[in-house]
């Protein structure tokens, strides 16, 4: 069991405040000891354990990471949890790319990204998870459309698949197309057993 971990909370855009009272809620909960803090710097990249891509442009994410120098080092850490865009962020292939679009193409999954619609068409909805039942907000989300090898789908609403996950070569990555953050702790508290877990 690691004694004590750093978990940063990608601070460019997006629910950041509240990913990052999520993740300290979960801890709590777990009886964990841990770090969260909000990360805009490759040097602060650079001491961390995990990491969690909260929502947001996309397109925009991508850029300001380029900017600051991280995306490599983003592609180093070995326990990403990724919410709406970050989802994005996480996919290998995308469908309705912006024009040069990239992704860190770090999981072997398909996103559509905004399928769920515009702003205006945000919505939440009750799921059933291995969680229990949770309340799942999608703001201007993207659809996992495809899995791939080695990706494991973690809750499914019908045929819609809403968060999946990959461990593979001392990696594990979650991502998951609504906002979590919002509404419960749950999936926080399962992302942290995987990074607690090593």
């Amino acid at each position: 069991m690691i004694k004590r971990t750093k978990i940063g909370v990608l601070a460019f855009q997006g629910d950041v405040t509240e990913h990052v009272l999520a993740t300290e809620h979960a801890l709590k909960q777990l009886h964990l000891t841990g770090q969260v803090t909000p990360v805009r710097t490759k040097a602060a990249i650079l001491k961390l354990d995990a990491l969690i891509i909260p929502g947001g442009e996309s397109t925009v994410l991508y850029a300001l990471c380029e900017r600051a120098g991280m995306v490599d080092e983003m592609k180093k850490i070995p326990y990403i949890f990724g919410t709406c865009a970050g989802a994005i962020l996480l996919s290998h292939r995308l469908k309705h790319t912006a024009p040069g679009q990239k992704t860190l193409g770090l999981m072997n999954i398909t996103v559509d990204r905004n399928a769920y619609g515009a702003q205006t068409e945000s919505f939440e909805k009750n799921i059933l998870t291995p969680f229990g039942q949770m309340r799942s907000v999608f703001i201007r989300a993207p659809r996992i459309v495809k899995i791939g090898p080695g990706v494991t789908k973690l809750i499914q609403d019908g045929e819609e698949i809403l968060a999946c996950e990959q461990n593979k070569n001392g990696t594990y990555y979650l991502a998951a197309s609504f906002h979590p953050e919002l509404t419960t702790t749950k999936i926080h508290e399962y992302f942290l057993k995987k990074v607690f877990s090593k």
